[in-house]
């Protein structure tokens, strides 16, 4: 683990490194993919130990986890600025093991409007089904608006900051203290904060990161991470994550760990590129408002500049009131550069509609328009743009032949 002079802008250094014995060895640049179930053991006394050995980086049986997948945990954990990490095999198992791990029958969790789709159908379809009530709230509260919502046998804050296809950025470092003061612990979906959000300096207890995104950053892996700052919350999520047997592939956490020390690079140039084009979408006369809080002005914006030391390439664009889904659809399909796809992190531009797909039950949700959420890859900002002003050339001819 890192020691306390390690921070977010100083780890750009040792994830070129990740994964390798320290020193000067004779060893191929990255290390080796081990695979494998069974572990043989020298003795009956050896094997007797094993149940002590669970909560330890130690190879014992598979689902524990080998070198390869060690190596991913210790670096995610020192990204995350935390101590352990436990890898899972997708993002939104990474978010319902973290829940499962806090929340038993009768208690009450706090979780934003704006919460990832996936995560919300796993609180309306099963969580509920548990015995556990839950409570959306609208992301825009600050503490002394959300303070009412708590209640004696509120057990967790959940937040996302930002939120899925809107942006809302939560005062964490608040947030936090209040769920304290009510004795419930915090769970953060970090995802959008990779590398730019701290979680545990602002108050967080468990952090969760989807690893499929920038992370892998080649958009051919599933993965989740969780990551705690604390022993005994160590204990309870890695109770929670081997009951479940949650586990991922080391090919997958290899791919994952190789992805990892391009990370930085990668990030930079996302962050450049999505600031160019997220301002010149944002002078464009069809465009309401550019959801991204890196973006002066943005809704979020001091929040962001305040908690953040930088942004993902992830944003979305809220159109005039006056543009229809079929104008919007005849945008998106007439991009060249931006696949229509659902997932982000990759080095491919995306483009895809969010109106339909967008969920508030605490807030309404109304951002005045139709909204595009819009990834930026790695492909040259001018050559997007030129895209996006094509695409925009075929949204008037679409309006004018209809």
């Amino acid at each position: 683990m890192p020691d306390d002079k390690t921070t977010a802008q100083s780890l750009a250094t040792p994830l070129p490194h990740s994964g390798r014995s320290s020193g000067r060895t004779r060893a191929f640049v990255n290390p080796p993919l081990h695979r494998g179930s069974t572990m043989l053991h020298v003795d009956t006394a050896d094997r007797l130990h094993d149940g002590s050995r669970m909560y330890q980086q130690s190879d014992t049986y598979g689902v524990y986890g080998n070198a390869t997948h060690h190596a991913l945990e210790n670096l995610v954990a020192e990204i995350e600025g935390g101590t352990r990490c436990q890898i899972t095999s997708s993002g939104l198992s990474a978010a319902t093991t973290a829940m499962l791990a806090y929340l038993r029958a009768g208690d009450h969790c706090l979780v934003p409007d704006s919460v990832y789709g996936s995560t919300r159908d796993f609180i309306d379809d099963l969580l509920n089904n548990f015995g556990v009530v839950t409570q959306y709230y609208d992301p825009a509260l600050d503490a002394a608006g959300l303070a009412p919502l708590f209640r004696p046998n509120t057990t967790v804050l959940y937040l996302e900051s930002p939120g899925s296809h809107t942006f809302e950025v939560q005062d964490v470092l608040a947030l936090a203290a209040l769920a304290h003061e009510h004795g419930a612990k915090v769970l953060l979906d970090n995802t959008w904060g990779i590398r730019h959000f701290q979680p545990f300096q602002h108050g967080v207890d468990v952090s969760i990161q989807a690893l499929t995104k920038y992370p892998v950053g080649h958009s051919d892996v599933l993965l989740g991470a969780v990551i705690v700052n604390d022993d005994a919350d160590w204990t309870r999520l890695r109770k929670a994550a081997l009951a479940l047997g949650q586990y991922a592939s080391p090919d997958d956490c290899w791919l994952c760990l190789r992805g990892l020390r391009t990370l930085d690079t990668r990030l930079q140039q996302h962050f450049s590129s999505a600031i160019e084009i997220a301002a010149w979408l944002q002078d464009r006369p069809e465009v309401k408002q550019v959801l991204f809080p890196a973006l002066p002005g943005a809704p979020g914006h001091a929040l962001w500049k305040r908690d953040f030391t930088g942004a993902c390439s992830l944003f979305g664009v809220v159109f005039q009131p006056e543009w229809t889904a079929p104008d919007l659809n005849a945008l998106i399909d007439a991009l060249e550069l931006f696949g229509i796809g659902s997932s982000w992190g990759g080095f491919e531009s995306l483009a895809i509609p969010t109106y339909g797909t967008i969920t508030r039950t605490a807030s309404s949700g109304d951002f005045g328009g139709l909204i595009i959420r819009i990834h930026i890859g790695l492909e040259d900002p001018t050559d997007l743009i030129a895209d996006l002003r094509q695409g925009f050339a075929t949204l008037h001819h679409h309006r004018r032949s209809t």
